[in-house]
């Protein structure tokens, strides 16, 4: 008698720094691998890819005047459109995500994310952005209908101290982050029975007639 391997997880980190190297870079690696390590752990195997959105930044601003992604951003944007997990992480600008993190979600396919466990993240001067996490990236992929899990990771410039208390507490927050995106993909289908299963109640809406008659029970 054989038994299957269980496929591979695939998680897509996308870093939206603009410098290289960047602090939106290393804590997108540090991600990366406390969701491998934290997946390990559960008996998850994950592989993880990595799209740096600095790359595609000519192609961006080309895909939002023609209306689609060419050229490599092409292939970026299938490959987290098939993603069974993503992990976003983008520097801070005017108290919200950077504009090429936002042009990269834009050129996205609307339902590309549906369904799928986002991690997120970012990265900002002082830690007196942390909010951006709930009222910009969180209801960003709330919009797209992607599972965000609850704990999102913030480092300021001050949390990037080795040894020290502020150290730690980043550390203790990737970790709890990644563990709880792990725990997500433990229990997940593979990503195309995921996204095949997932439908629309509102795609054939009841005529509201209809459901006038079944509280009634008469012929309208």
């Amino acid at each position: 008698m054989t038994t299957s391997t269980p496929a591979a997880r695939r998680v897509v980190v996308v870093s939206a720094g603009l410098s290289q190297p960047s602090s939106t870079r290393l804590l997108a690696d540090r991600l990366a691998s406390a969701v491998v390590a934290a997946g390990a752990s559960r008996g998850v195997e994950v592989e993880v890819e990595t799209v740096e959105l600095r790359d595609h930044a000519h192609d961006l601003a080309n895909a939002l005047v023609t209306g689609f992604p060419a050229g490599d951003l092409r292939g970026a944007v299938d490959t987290v459109g098939s993603a069974d997990a993503v992990v976003a992480v983008t520097p801070v600008f005017s108290a919200s995500y950077s504009g090429l993190f936002k042009s990269f979600v834009d050129v996205l396919d609307p339902e590309s994310l549906s369904g799928v466990p986002v991690l997120v993240a970012a990265t900002a001067g002082t830690s007196r952005h942390s909010l951006v996490l709930e009222h910009a990236m969180r209801p960003l992929f709330s919009y797209l209908r992607a599972v965000v899990v609850p704990t999102g990771v913030f480092a300021a410039a001050e949390d990037w101290g080795v040894g020290d208390s502020a150290g730690s507490a980043l550390a203790e927050r990737i970790e709890r982050a990644a563990g709880e995106l792990a725990d997500v993909l433990a229990g997940l289908p593979a990503a195309s029975a995921r996204r095949a299963a997932t439908a629309d109640p509102y795609e054939e809406p009841t005529a509201f007639a209809d459901l006038l008659q079944q509280h009634s029970g008469q012929q309208l």
